[in-house]
């Protein structure tokens, strides 16, 4: 007699008495792995199955795309109306990154205020207005340096107002168990729009010029407010008391100075966001002073950056476990220990062979501390505490860029990259034993007080036998 039987519905041969595969729904077997365990799912995969966060994504990705190609329209329009004039594009960046500092954390209040959604569908409809008007008065010839300036303002107080509610928003999409995951799949579409966008605006503007940019950036709102609009309401994981007039910011710095969990990652990306995320500056800095190379050498090392960016938060989107202490800060040693010896690179090739780990390395930092933001903070205070981290990240760009280029200048563009490695690493390690001491100190105090209380009595009055006190020995009689 054969000792194997055919599986109905296949050619393959089976050993008698081997348990059959389980069956999915569908009446198929599924894979199982050596030993019998069913293969997983990647995290990623199980995240995008969400239908709301899958809309969201999706055109978030379209819309940035859009939002890089106006970006690098915009300064190529500054230039052309100033006769390229650098400093008129720093006005431009300085008026488009202004209202982040002034308005970010009332964007925060306004996201615990008021339904996240509701929100970004105006703050969303706002922005692609200025677009759209932006892309009319320079096909009509109307345009000129202060309608820019203006709407570049206009741009970034939308955008201020907009960034806590989108960034908080990921949350009621998927909620707290694939949060990290959600983070990362975000950050992996950010960078994959930034390759992109300034690529395209390219070959856009040197085609049709930058008028018709602008437009189709309008048209790229399009695809965020369709998923807005589908997004399904009932399958939000949504808080559901809202404070209404009582969210102050000051509930918010309260919670982040008691919360280690909060306070470790917001302090850490201020010293990071300050001196080690002025890659723009830096690079740009390295490649001309240092190697004497010209604007594509500069592309080749911004690309490779951008690579270990992209690859970092396609790693991080694929794992299982929550994001602590301990891997943000070893990810920020790492990171400040990659700048600086990127700053000691001899090379060409090996600088830009080391800034793929260097960008893998960055982009592990920023969702690791984004996701423990997110994750620890309450729901009624999570677009308040995601203000005040997106003004730290943010708002020390406008301080440190200026110091690392004074920096550069005095002692060498190399110095920039070392100094601001070496404070990255530095922080990480010594804001995470200050927070870790005093959270532990609590701790010892309570420990002493429950030491020194009286013995627990029980329900009925005695003391407990283990806790009663036991007799004085007596001493012999003489």
């Amino acid at each position: 007699m054969s000792k194997h039987r055919r599986v109905r519905g296949t050619d393959r041969m089976q050993t008698l008495g081997a348990p059959l595969a389980p069956l999915d729904e569908g009446g198929r077997h599924r894979r199982v792995r050596k030993g019998g365990k069913r293969r997983a799912p990647s995290e990623a995969l199980v995240t995008l199955g969400a239908r709301n966060f899958r809309r969201f994504l999706i055109g978030q990705l379209v819309s940035n795309i859009g939002t890089w190609m106006q970006r690098a329209a915009q300064d190529l329009l500054v230039l052309q109306l100033t006769g390229n004039s650098g400093s008129a594009v720093g006005v431009l960046t300085a008026l488009q990154f202004l209202p982040q500092t002034l308005f970010g954390l009332s964007g925060g209040v306004f996201a615990d205020r008021f339904a996240k959604r509701r929100l970004l569908l105006l703050t969303q409809t706002a922005m692609g207005l200025q677009s759209l008007l932006l892309g009319v008065l320079t096909v009509t010839g109307m345009v000129n340096l202060w309608f820019v300036y203006a709407l570049a303002f206009a741009l970034g107080t939308a955008t201020a107002l907009d960034s806590p509610a989108r960034n908080a928003f990921v949350c009621e999409l998927v909620g707290k168990e694939r949060l990290s995951n959600a983070v990362s799949l975000n950050s992996a579409q950010f960078n994959v729009a930034r390759a992109i966008g300034p690529a395209v605006a390219g070959v856009a503007v040197a085609a049709a010029g930058t008028g018709p940019v602008f437009l189709l950036n309008a048209a790229s709102y399009l695809a965020v407010l369709y998923g807005l609009i589908t997004i399904r309401a009932d399958e939000l994981y949504a808080p559901r008391d809202k404070k209404g007039a009582n969210s102050r910011l000051s509930d918010a710095f309260r919670a982040i100075r008691a919360t280690p969990d909060l306070l470790v990652p917001i302090t850490v990306i201020g010293f990071v966001g300050t001196f080690g995320l002025n890659f723009q500056v830096t690079i740009s800095l390295v490649a001309i002073t240092v190697f004497n190379s010209g604007s594509a050498a500069y592309g080749y090392l911004s690309a490779a950056y951008a690579i270990g960016s992209l690859v970092g938060a396609l790693r991080g989107a694929g794992r299982r476990k929550p994001p602590t202490t301990r891997r943000l800060v070893t990810a920020t040693v790492v990171f400040g220990v990659l700048e600086a010896v990127a700053g000691l690179m001899p090379g060409y090739a090996t600088f830009l062979l080391l800034l793929v780990p260097t960008g893998f390395a960055s982009v592990t930092v920023t969702t690791t501390a984004n996701a423990m933001t997110q994750l620890h903070a309450d729901p009624s205070l999570r677009g308040r505490i995601v203000s005040v981290y997106l003004l730290v990240l943010l708002g020390g760009t406008p301080v440190g860029a200026p110091l690392v280029g004074l920096v550069s200048d005095t002692f060498g563009a190399r110095f920039s990259l070392i100094l601001g490695g070496a404070i990255s690493a530095l922080a990480a390690i010594t804001l995470s034993a200050l927070v870790t001491a005093r959270s532990r100190a609590p701790r010892r105090a309570t420990a002493l007080t429950a030491a020194a209380s009286p013995p627990p009595i029980s329900i009925h009055g005695r003391i407990r036998p283990e806790a009663a006190p036991r007799p004085a020995a007596r001493r012999p009689a003489a």
